[in-house]
């Protein structure tokens, strides 16, 4: 039985600034976006033209950045490398606000990495760099010693096993005993076959596959899914199990109530990954802000509905969850991306096969003849990124009494439209740089240009995009509005 759309909305605002430890194996996941258009003279293989490349974050360190995105606190436990890619996952946590004290470098091992080759919204290829050995026990020891220390100053505990030889069975008794110590909850996402590793835990969250290798059962329909999942529940003697089962949804199980299965909330399944995690993000955050595990479980299924619907291990936000729950627009403000962002902004859509339409101007106060302009600009394609003049930029085409709303206004203003995908600030007096950095497929300019006045036009051409001029609201100019306002009120 489906869970009140209201009794979800609780869980979301009370998981707000719940503080959550996640223990684990910490991945950095790299990807290069290209295209495919001939196979390789030297070898029966296709060529994957370069297009960009993004870092992200993949395993424990992915649970944690999507708890961040959901509202909460989030600490970060586990062994990255003293390399460059450990460096890098470094830099990549203090830029998403996941703390990172407890994260320890190990010069023994290499920082796990995945690096993905992907085109056309498809995975070409993906290249692993790990050691699965069990970390050392002078680096266990010290985990231990952080973990146990962290515990009490969090409201509960996660453990993201990837089976890379972090969470040592040493390392996993250690997390049970200092949460139950503490009265904290304690969830683990498992690897592996030996369920007793788990021994204690409130609630593991195995997908079917890795639920029927634990119990040596088959798992194809709700009878089967319910038999083993008892078997491993009576094995670890936990609250309970959480199955994630694709496109069947979920089954909640728990000691002497009945199993709860969750239809799959997803419409459109672009790629799986990171969906565990989410799920993990959202159980967690749900049930150790106070939630019952029947409504946790609704909410970790909506959360993976959306990641699924999407390309890559991206965060899930607590607004974009809320989205899908009542199915309205819900604008919080992370439409506005910087220019870093831009190319991982690019790149997802690219992969996912969207024709990117750009259109640029200084919005300065925003008016009908806007409103038609950045309408029909999104009808030209799939997602509509806008380029906003800073207000040194303004002052510099317009004059010094310009702009009359600073810069970060007109950008939230934007990006509260439902026709605007994402808006982007530039400091250029023209926008050629950043139009070289999207490379749209539509270039959208106002009407009042000429086609050769356009400003990247050529740019955009030179690779087999196109420019559309899009016929203006006569009557209908920041210019006019103003000069209006001055003689309505002047001598008032």
């Amino acid at each position: 039985m489906t869970q009140p759309s209201q009794a979800l909305r609780e869980a979301l605002e009370k998981g707000r600034g719940i503080r959550i430890l996640v223990i684990g194996d910490i991945m950095l996941d790299e990807y290069i976006w290209g295209s495919v258009d001939r196979v390789s003279p030297e070898a029966p293989v296709q060529v994957v033209e370069w297009q960009s490349h993004h870092d992200g974050l993949g395993g424990a360190a992915n649970v944690a950045q999507n708890l961040v995105a959901l509202g909460c606190e989030a600490w970060l436990a586990g062994i990255v490398g003293s390399d460059d890619k450990g460096e890098r996952l470094l830099q990549l946590l203090s830029e998403l606000r996941v703390h990172a004290d407890d994260v320890l470098q190990d010069a023994m091992r290499p920082t796990t990495s995945k690096l993905r080759v992907m085109a056309h919204a498809q995975q070409m290829l993906r290249i692993d760099r790990e050691v699965k050995q069990r970390i050392g026990d002078e680096t266990e020891q010290r985990l231990v010693e952080r973990l146990t220390a962290r515990i009490p100053e969090v409201d509960g505990v996660v453990c993201s096993d990837y089976g890379k030889g972090v969470l040592t069975r040493e390392v996993l008794a250690a997390a049970r005993r200092a949460a139950q110590r503490a009265g904290k909850l304690i969830l683990a996402d498992p690897k592996g076959t030996d369920y007793t590793r788990y021994l204690g835990f409130d609630f593991v969250t195995p997908n079917r596959k890795e639920l029927e290798a634990a119990a040596q059962m088959p798992t194809r329909s709700d009878e089967e899914i319910v038999r083993a999942g008892q078997k491993v529940l009576g094995e670890i003697r936990g609250s309970g199990l959480l199955v994630t089962r694709g496109k069947d949804g979920m089954t909640l199980l728990r000691q002497e109530k009945p199993p709860l299965h969750v239809p799959a909330s997803a419409r459109e399944v672009y790629d799986v990954t990171g969906a565990g995690d989410t799920v993990l993000s959202a159980f967690a955050m749900a049930l150790f802000g106070g939630a019952e595990a029947e409504v946790a479980a609704e909410l970790a299924n909506l959360a993976a509905g959306v990641e699924v619907g999407r390309l890559g291990a991206a965060p899930i936000g607590s607004a974009e969850v809320l989205q899908a729950l009542e199915g309205t627009p819900v604008y919080d403000g992370q439409r506005i991306v910087s220019r870093s962002d831009i190319p991982k902004v690019v790149s997802r859509a690219r992969g996912q096969s969207k024709r990117i339409v750009f259109t640029n101007g200084c919005f300065d106060i925003l008016h009908v003849g806007h409103i038609k302009l950045l309408q029909k600009a999104r009808s030209l394609g799939d997602l509509l990124i806008v380029g906003i003049n800073d207000d040194a930029s303004v002052r510099s085409l317009k004059g010094e009494k310009r702009p009359l709303i600073a810069e970060l206004e007109r950008a939230h203003v934007l990006a509260s439209l439902d026709c605007v995908d994402y808006v982007t600030i530039f400091s250029e007096d023209t926008p050629l740089a950043l139009i070289d950095l999207i490379r749209p497929d539509v270039l959208v300019k106002g009407g009042d240009y000429a086609i050769h006045e356009v400003v990247g036009r050529s740019l955009v051409e030179s690779y087999g995009g196109r420019v559309e001029l899009v016929p203006i609201v006569e009557g209908f100019s920041t210019s006019d509005l103003v000069r209006r306002i001055v003689e309505k009120y002047n001598g008032d």
